[in-house]
């Protein structure tokens, strides 16, 4: 199937759009409503959809005494009638996150059985609302998070310590929530869906003993914060109230992606779907990538051809001491591709960030195409060099190859199209 770089810019674009379209909060939210109380509905939330999440319940319930209080990431807010919407840090918490969990556990005080407590959780609400339990500092915690986001862990294990630092994690908006029944309606960016992971879970146990998160920090050689180090060291079983608890996954990565592959069919590809859980370092990813997109070329296998070789999860990008440029895990997937394909003829692929934003950049993610790496040449650039100083995003700047989505206001993790056209 002879395809223009052009063409298939589109068609990948088409892919990761119907992938994002498919988790968008608000129609997400109206098919998972709970019965109206008998009382009041108190609404929560932290993360990059909770604001979209919460105006669709505000316009919904007009009848109910509905208010809250929702956290959300620096342009992402939703304008509501009745839930106050507080943007705040993201990855790293700010003061307006603490300032966040305060109102937040305020909200729920007072409450009665008769009450009902709707909370909303999607990814990135560990930073957008973060309260340092006793003893222990905002700066402790943003030191803590910038080293875990640069050591490689994953994200299993920076919620881990998150929760034990927080007086809002783990379970603790949950027991704050009590007497009143919570209804937990969850937008997952976690590889294999686990609740308790996502935003740090605040209405769920625990992912780790404070034992086990103080063990995750030394196997990456993070410097621990004396204070950190004396509260991990501590034993703690939390025994607190647990109020009546029911939760759904509204929307998660596997959704995403199966949208992805119906796109890719009806354009005409093969689509295979090779998992929504795949983490790992991402440069490494993007070698082993294109040996088998290389595969599918050469030999027709595992699918035929043309084929869409279609991916999600969360990759990590380790910063060794030499530091980095500009990059998210997707545009270093990508120049890793880009790299090991050496300029393959019909092959093209995007990887990008559902929320619209890799890393802490401006863009969702990047296209490459076959002439990425001439590009890159001629624009003056080592795409091997680049990649190493950790600046993909840079590189895909400079050959106009970023996708640029803003804020879309929801998250289910990356997506990541391969598209295989011609042998």
């Amino acid at each position: 199937m002879p395809i223009t770089e052009q063409q298939a810019q589109l068609q990948l674009r088409q892919i990761f759009d119907a992938a994002v379209n498919s988790a968008m909060p608000g129609p997400a939210v109206l098919k998972h409503l709970p019965p109206k109380p008998k009382g009041r509905c108190i609404v929560i939330g932290a993360g990059k959809a909770s604001a979209a999440m919460a105006a669709a319940i505000d316009q919904a319930w007009p009848e109910v005494e509905l208010s809250g209080v929702v956290s959300t990431r620096y342009e992402h807010a939703v304008a509501t009638q009745r839930i106050k919407i507080i943007e705040a840090g993201h990855p790293v918490p700010d003061q307006a996150s603490e300032q966040a969990a305060l109102e937040i556990l305020a909200a729920l005080r007072g409450l009665s059985a008769n009450d009902l407590v709707i909370a909303l959780i999607s990814g990135g609400g560990s930073a957008t609302m973060a309260l340092p339990v006793d003893g222990i500092t905002l700066a402790d915690k943003q030191q803590l998070g910038k080293a875990l986001l640069a050591c490689g862990a994953n994200i299993e294990e920076i919620n881990s310590v998150r929760q034990h630092l927080s007086k809002v994690k783990g379970g603790a908006l949950l027991a704050a929530a009590a007497p009143a029944s919570v209804h937990s309606l969850l937008i997952s960016d976690i590889p294999g869906d686990n609740p308790r992971s996502v935003a740090s879970g605040p209405t769920f146990a625990p992912l780790t003993t404070s034992a086990e998160a103080l063990a995750i920090l030394r196997r990456h050689q993070i410097e621990i914060p004396d204070s950190v180090l004396k509260h991990l060291s501590k034993t703690r079983v939390r025994s607190t109230p647990q109020p009546p608890h029911h939760y759904e996954i509204i929307a998660n990565p596997a959704q995403a992606l199966y949208a992805a592959a119906d796109k890719a069919k009806q354009l005409g590809y093969t689509p295979i779907i090779l998992g929504d859980t795949i983490e790992g370092e991402s440069a490494e990813l993007g070698k082993i990538m294109a040996g088998m997109a290389a595969s599918v070329k050469s030999m027709g296998q595992p699918v035929r051809m043309p084929a869409a070789l279609i991916s999600g999860g969360e990759t990590t990008v380790t910063i060794g001491q030499q530091g980095a440029g500009r990059g998210g895990r997707n545009t270093e997937f990508l120049l890793s591709l880009a790299v090991a394909l050496k300029g393959a003829a019909g092959i093209f692929a995007l990887a990008g960030d559902s929320d619209g934003i890799d890393g802490t950049e401006d863009a969702a993610g990047a296209i490459i195409t076959p002439s990425t790496l001439a590009q890159a040449k001629a624009a003056g650039l080592v795409p091997f060099d680049v990649l190493k100083q950790h600046d993909s995003y840079s590189l895909f700047k400079a050959i106009d190859a970023l996708v640029i989505t803003g804020p879309t206001l929801t998250n289910v993790n990356d997506v990541r199209v391969v598209l295989i056209v011609e042998r």
